[in-house]
């Protein structure tokens, strides 16, 4: 005999949250890594930071971090190392490690954010000239205050931001011969994605006449998705497909969907389409998500219910008057 009593609901599965880091102290640092990446609260929102080896190599070039500020700001960084085995190595890292510590010192000396990346990577110019190995990196950096952003970059790594419905709000150009042939009209993205020279960079830390370019501010959105990545991401898939996937789902369902893309891309599983094996490290990054703000009844006025009275009878005078005139 079936019962009539109501079924128990099942248990709603439960969701890590991502662990909260507070300041410079907490910065997660990815150099030489191999891993499936990291989910973390920081300054006002929710980052994804990941960086995986080139199929074809025996080192990780590129470095990447998420560095906290306080409560409502924070700087991302990816740095893509070029040189060869230790000495690309070495040089994304400095990037990294310069950035770390100029900016320490910027929040214990009260200075300026904007005066400390710049600074670090003055910083890491220099000592990557001084190693005197050929090296250089390439330098991905955005400082988030609240719900504005601001880009430095120096290279070919690059750093977009979108909105939920796909609208390109920011896309840095990179410092290299074809991506400058492409802004001024001369190859379109296919062109560009498949010419001989793509590989041609010509700013990078590590020169002597490095320049840092300074994007503008950019007002973030709720749903708007900021991405910094490495070339492993954009030397295979064309810029509407990476705005395609980074646009919506949670951060983790993105960061799987650019893992496995790129991977089908750099295997050759897809005829026809880019495929160039190299490091990949991307760091994502969106605002907390605002609750809405739920509108209170309001309670009536006796003195609006008394106007409202008065127009009525003026406008209907076969009406009989409420009050005693």
């Amino acid at each position: 005999m079936a019962s009539d009593a109501p079924r128990p609901k099942p248990a709603r599965k439960k969701t890590k949250q991502p662990a909260r880091i507070h300041s410079p102290q907490d910065a997660v640092c990815l150099f030489e890594s191999e891993d499936e990446g990291h989910h973390h609260s920081v300054g006002s929102g929710f980052a994804w930071i990941q960086s995986r080896r080139s199929p074809v190599k025996n080192v990780n070039e590129d470095s990447a971090a998420i560095i906290p500020i306080n409560a409502q700001s924070a700087v991302f960084v990816v740095a893509d190392g070029v040189g060869g085995h230790s000495a690309g190595e070495q040089a994304s890292r400095m990037v990294v490690q310069f950035l770390c510590e100029t900016i320490t010192a910027a929040i214990a000396g009260e200075q300026l954010i904007r005066t400390a990346i710049l600074n670090g990577l003055e910083l890491a110019n220099q000592a990557v000239l001084d190693l005197r190995l050929g090296a250089a990196s390439t330098a991905a950096v955005v400082e988030v205050c609240g719900s504005v952003a601001r880009t430095y970059h120096v290279g070919d790594s690059g750093i977009v931001i979108c909105g939920g419905r796909g609208k390109l709000k920011l896309q840095t150009i990179a410092h290299a011969p074809v991506s400058y042939a492409v802004e001024a009209g001369i190859l379109n993205e296919e062109e560009a994605m498949d010419h001989k020279d793509r590989h041609l960079v010509s700013n990078v830390v590590g020169s002597a006449e490095m320049r840092i370019e300074i994007g503008p501010t950019v007002n973030m959105a709720p749903r708007d998705t900021l991405l910094l990545a490495s070339d492993g991401l954009f030397d295979n898939l064309y810029p509407d497909e990476v705005v395609e996937i980074i646009r919506r789902t949670p951060l983790t369902s993105v960061a799987k969907k650019i893992c496995q893309a790129t991977k089908a891309r750099m295997d050759g599983e897809e005829q026809g389409k880019p495929s160039k094996a190299d490091d990949l490290s991307f760091v994502l990054f969106r605002q907390k998500p605002t609750k809405r703000k739920t509108t209170a009844k309001k309670k009536a006025n006796p003195l609006l219910a008394h106007l409202d009275t008065y127009a009525t009878e003026a406008a209907n005078p076969d009406i009989l008057p409420l009050r005693p005139n």
